[in-house]
């Protein structure tokens, strides 16, 4: 599992830690988009965030049940408690990438519906500050992405995963 916030890196670096260690990728967001049949940014503002939630939750609960590769969620899904729970028993990755980086990445575009607005750059600043706890609360290998290619990243996980594995063994 992979998650972090809005830009850093989930839906690049997911497929490519899922070819380093032979299983498949699959994207959450990519599933609630087949399943609405309308872009992420269509269902905030047509349905509103709580249905977009609902929708994610019940999305992640099914591709946890049936996917055993690496899954890439939405940099809101762990703020579900129900999302937190089912996490618990898989090995989460939280990307965590700091503010510059993140800005620099995202820019802020309208296509990521909870940064439209008047203060782009404060809602993605309390949107960081709001979910640290709670990515670190699910993770179970933390990885700093600034200033790292996405080939670094996996190599950095690959590594942290396996340490994770033997400490269990």
């Amino acid at each position: 599992m992979v998650a972090g916030p809005p830009g850093s890196g989930k839906s690049t670096v997911g497929p490519l830690l899922a070819k380093h260690l032979g299983v498949d990728f699959r994207d959450t967001d990519d599933d609630i988009v087949a399943r609405a049949g309308r872009a992420i940014a269509d269902i905030f503002t047509e349905d509103g965030e709580p249905a977009f939630r609902a929708l994610e939750e019940q999305v992640i609960a099914e591709a946890l049940a049936e996917h055993e590769g690496v899954l890439s969620v939405g940099g809101g899904a762990v703020l579900a408690e129900g999302t937190r729970a089912r996490l618990k028993p898989h090995p989460v990755v939280f990307l965590n990438i700091g503010f510059a980086a993140g800005v620099q990445r995202v820019g802020l575009s309208t296509a990521r519906p909870l940064l439209a607005g008047v203060n782009p750059r404060a809602t993605y600043r309390s949107l960081l500050e709001a979910r640290l706890p709670v990515y670190r609360e699910v993770a179970t290998v933390e990885v700093h992405t600034d200033d790292r290619t996405p080939e670094e990243l996996v190599a950095v996980i690959a590594a942290a995963l396996n340490e994770e594995l033997e400490k269990t063994q």
